[in-house]
């Protein structure tokens, strides 16, 4: 029988044979849906007499077919379930019999009773071994990452292999990885390939086809506990069914080399050390296969990750709830309304931009059709004056995105709400576009339309319509071209191209291997010189547009109106820059240079130098270059009394700023990292520096919503650093105040009651929560910001910031090659509150984020909240949060607007 408690059950002895013997099974039902069984001990019968049988109708007594079947499917389960209970019984009495004999019968020196307690813990954990903990298994220590479920598509890859590496039909042990697909981790595989021929006594050097079959089958086994055999098998080399320190640690140091993790390697010792020891609580100097499987499957036990699941449901299925029977046409006006929601500005921008465009050409289109060249160009005239009005236009506006004080200063004003102002480098880079379209149809009709056309025509029609604006001769071909509109217009062609094509971003990011010396073609320092050509371009503009052939006074000749502001506006910000960079002076305080070729610097703050979290500054180092400045994020706070910049070498300039500090760099004192702490001795001797700043960015907005989710890739974190650390400061100053006036004064960042913003106050809230994913594939990387990280943890008592680091070095969740790092950084982080990865209280998880649940989780916590997503990194993973965002906008209250930092 089956009871949910421990209570007895009542049976109606007249459907029971009294000689029966039954089981009273007690289950235990968990948070996780799992069931433990707690208690198995004999069932006391209590016996009922047909009179309250027949007032109470009772299932077992009901005369009726159904009911009779019922009965009988019942009793069945009750006899396979009680036939397995009694064995359970049985054995556990035996074991209870066995251990309570080996206590009293113990030595002195206390083997027995330490064999005894772990016979008990045995016991206890094969009881425990939970449903949820086979699923688990079933997906963990997985050799092969990515093999189907019949591991057939794999197989016939690993065959093909095979015959490729194969020598006289046999294949080597060296060339064992390299055939399975585990060629980043042949040491490894090695282990796993030893450790089966192991299992079979053999001890060979090569394997035939049919034997690699029966390896593969063994790896690719769906069975938890053959894979888990095969761990401790590669772990037990000597065979004698126990694993002690020293070869936990050889595993620990062959996991960590797999997973490029050096650092894990050099501590291997003490975290075998910390393995045994949670293992091994009775000391026996070993731990067996048994408690080998319960660290890994109790491992969540010691990570207590908190996924939130019940959100995740709850948010998903009421977005399933709104998204069901809706009709396409519904559907696809809630994404056009969406679309016009979250690209109005850019729309309406982009439209005005285009209409006065079509207006200038337009306009000189019907005006060119009026005049006497019409007559004898035709078509191709007024087509290339049109253009060339558009082209005024463009190369004026052209400059305007680039003004960067002037888009800083207005991002404090009313106008930011109604201009894209983060897009100002894609809008420059859309009116470039638009700048090559007009040169090929302005200079395309003159040189094969509108030249022939003159050249070619009629004496007496050229006499009476071209005269007076070529002269009394007709004109040669090359004579047109030599002219000075030719001359001017083919020099401009020239420049605009090689600056064009050196601006795209396979020549900008260096992603072409050119053959010495145009190797030099590339890069950034290509780009950022090959840029100035435009001051000769603007300069022949105004002599081109001077010498026009069918214009002759002076105010028809527009093209100096047209680039007058954008020219002097520009010029202006750049003599504003020169002159404030001159008056920022600014002195390095410390200098370290990190693992990843990361070169921080923290220097001066000065007193006129203000600024918001998320924005930038320029560097420029004399040094190395008298002319390039280049932009890097703040990662200082706001009230932080220095300013900080973290500098990853990606180019020529970076390198070479590295190549000049290291020159200078003493070697780190006991306990720091990096290679400089500067100090009064080494001050004199660093590198001059000149900032030019502050710069405004998408990120400085971050106040203006209720949630901020911050993600950065690699260095993309610098951006979001200082606000993290803007935030921690208000927190920690929120808190003050709180203590020191009782609560009196209210917070204006903390967590908001159940995750949801109330719709009144809504209004009068700034950031309540910040959610900071960052991803790397370098372990060293944490090193950047270890302090910022173990400061948030330390300070922010409030959880209002979360973090989430994650590293994509390490082979994700469930493969056999990071299954002892996950214990590993379990259990140290249970013990110690400290991640072996990132050396921080910041846990670090494996592989990359599932962003569709992270959006999901957010929205649900925060529903009718206002949350900003901020994004630093590749185009790719920028586009897949964008759809993200849309996504989520149409399936719920909750408001995301999303933001990617352009320098």
């Amino acid at each position: 029988m089956l009871s949910g408690g421990s209570s007895p059950a009542y049976t109606d002895t007249s459907l029971v044979n009294p000689n029966e013997e039954f089981v009273e099974v007690t289950l235990g039902f968990q948070d996780d849906d799992t069931i433990v069984i707690r208690r198995l001990e004999p069932e006391t019968v209590i016996q009922v007499d047909h009179e309250f049988s027949t007032d109470t109708p009772s299932l077992f007594q009901s005369p009726s077919t159904t009911r009779r079947s019922s009965f009988d499917r019942l009793r069945q389960f009750s006899e396979e379930l009680k036939a397995e209970a009694v064995a359970k019984v049985q054995q556990f009495s035996m074991e209870l019999t066995r251990l309570s004999y080996s206590s009293r019968a113990s030595s002195p020196n206390g083997l027995d009773s330490a064999l005894a307690a772990r016979a008990m813990r045995r016991t206890r954990a094969q009881l425990d071994r939970t449903r949820s903990g086979t699923h688990k298994a079933f997906k963990g220590l997985r050799f092969i990452s990515s093999f189907k479920i019949t591991g057939v598509n794999r197989w016939n890859e690993v065959e093909n292999n095979f015959d490729k590496l194969s020598k006289d039909g046999f294949l080597y042990r060296s060339d064992f990885a390299q055939c399975i697909g585990m060629k980043d981790s042949k040491e490894f595989a090695v282990e796993v390939y030893d450790a089966i021929s192991r299992r079979r006594t053999l001890k060979v050097d090569k394997i035939s086809k049919e034997e690699l079959y029966e390896y593969w089958s063994q790896i690719t086994d769906q069975s938890f506990d053959s894979r888990l055999q095969i761990f401790f098998d590669m772990v037990d080399k000597n065979e004698d069914g126990r694993i002690t320190e020293e070869e936990v640690k050889e595993i620990i140091m062959l996991s960590a080399s797999a997973n490029k993790l050096s650092r894990l390697q050099e501590q291997a010792e003490e975290y075998a050390t910390l393995i045994i020891e949670e293992l091994d609580p009775e000391r026996l100097g070993y731990i067996e296969l048994w408690q080998l499987e319960t660290l890994l499957l109790q491992k969540d036990t010691y990570l207590n990750y908190s996924h939130a699941l019940s959100y995740t449901r709850q948010g998903l299925s009421q977005n399933l709830h709104r998204l069901r029977n809706r009709s396409p046409i519904k559907r696809m006006s809630s994404k056009f309304i969406y679309y016009l929601h979250v690209k109005w500005r850019r729309l309406w921008i982009i439209s005005l931009w285009i209409s006065i465009m079509i207006g200038l050409f337009l306009w000189k289109y019907f005006q060119y059709k009026q005049r006497a060249a019409f007559e004898v160009m035709g078509y191709c005239v007024i087509t290339a004056k049109g253009a060339a009005e558009t082209l005024k236009f463009n190369m004026a506006i052209v400059l305007l995105p680039m003004c960067r004080n002037t888009i800083t200063w207005l991002r404090s004003t009313k106008l930011s709400y109604v201009i894209p102002l983060d897009d100002n480098i894609n809008f420059h880079k859309t009116i470039a576009a638009s700048v090559g379209i007009g040169i090929i149809i302005h200079a395309g009709n003159h040189l094969a339309c509108d030249f022939p056309r003159l050249i070619n025509e009629d004496e007496n029609n050229y006499v009476l319509n071209m005269k007076q604006f070529f002269g009394k001769n007709k004109p040669s071909y090359v004579d047109l071209v030599r002219g000075v509109e030719g001359v001017t217009g083919f020099i401009m062609v020239i420049c605009m191209a090689v600056a064009f094509t050196l601006a795209t971003r396979c020549f900008r990011r260096s992603l072409i291997n050119l053959p010495k010396p145009f190797d030099r073609l590339t890069g950034f320092n290509a780009f950022w010189y090959s840029h100035h050509l435009f001051v000769i371009v603007y300069i022949l503009l105004l002599v081109h547009g001077w010498f026009l052939y069918f214009v002759k006074k002076w105010y028809q000749k527009t093209t100096w109106m047209y680039i007058a502001f954008p020219v002097l506006l520009y010029a202006g910000e750049r003599t504003l820059r020169y002159f404030r960079s001159r008056s920022y002076t600014v002195q390095i305080l410390k200098v370290a240079i990190y693992s990843g070729n990361v070169l921080t610097l923290q220097m001066s703050k000065p007193p006129q130098f203000r600024y918001k979290s998320g924005q930038y500054m320029f560097v420029q180092c004399p040094i190395v270059s008298l002319f390039e400045w280049h932009p890097f994020s703040i990662t200082s706070a706001p009230n932080d009394d220095y300013l900080a910049i973290h500098i990853r070498q990606l180019g020529d300039w970076t390198q070479e700023l590295k190549r000049v500090f290291s020159e200078v760099c003493e070697p780190p004192m006991a306990g720091e990292s990096g290679l400089l702490r500067a100090d009064e001795t080494t001050k004199a001797s660093l590198p001059r520096l000149l900032i030019d700043g502050p710069y405004g960015a998408p990120a400085q907005d971050y106040r203006k919503y209720d949630v901020v989710l911050l993600v950065g890739l690699g260095i993309g974190a610098t951006p979001f650093i200082s606000i993290l650390k803007d935030l921690l400061n208000n927190t920690v100053k929120m808190e003050e105040r709180t203590d020191l006036y009782s609560g009196s004064v209210s917070v204006s960042v903390g967590s908001s009651s159940h995750g949801k913003v109330s719709p009144r106050k809504k209004k009068n809230l700034r950031t309540t929560n910040a959610y900071f994913y960052w991803v790397t594939r370098e372990q060293s990387s944490f090193d950047w910001f270890k302090g910022i990280m173990n400061e948030v943890a330390e300070l922010d008592q409030r959880g209002v910031i979360k973090m989430h680091n994650y590293l994509t070095s390490i082979y994700e969740e469930g493969d056999a090659r990071s299954a002892l790092i996950t214990m590993v950084q379990a259990l140290n982080y249970a013990k110690n509150g400290v991640d072996i990865v990132s050396g921080t209280r910041v846990k670090t998880h494996f592989g990359r984020p599932n962003w569709k649940k992270v959006f999901s989780k957010t929205c649900t916590k925060h529903a009718g909240a206002r949350i900003g997503v901020f994004y630093c990194g590749p185009p790719v993973l920028a586009k897949e949060l964008s759809n993200l965002c849309h996504e989520f906008n149409q399936k719920g209250s909750t408001k995301i607007e999303f933001h990617k930092e352009h320098f």
